[in-house]
């Protein structure tokens, strides 16, 4: 399994520099999308990480995809989740509270 980080080029400068391999630049909305709907066809990734504003940007219907996700599990770093907490997300993707 591996990490994939979607967003601008600030935002995974910081992921690259730690090692992750699979960044993806995304200054527009289209190509945001286009690079969120190219990871998951990936297999290989087990954790997409997105900016929070970037979570806002994208349609609804995808949106909601990424939300449900349980491979990749999506994580939104930054400002409103709108959604699962970071809690329920780990719950979810690994079957187990690890807070219990």
């Amino acid at each position: 399994m591996e990490i994939a980080v979607v967003g601008t080029d600030e935002f995974i400068l910081g992921f690259r520099l730690a090692g992750v391999r699979k960044t993806y630049a995304a200054e527009t909305d289209e190509r945001l999308v286009e690079q969120i709907n190219q990871v998951l066809e990936d297999t290989d990734v087990g954790i997409l990480v997105l900016k929070g504003s970037d979570m806002e940007r994208i349609p609804l219907r995808l949106r909601t995809t990424l939300e449900n996700s349980v491979k990749p599990t999506v994580i939104a770093i930054g400002g409103e989740e709108g959604g699962l907490s970071m809690r329920e997300r780990i719950k979810r993707s690994v079957g187990v509270d690890l807070w219990k």
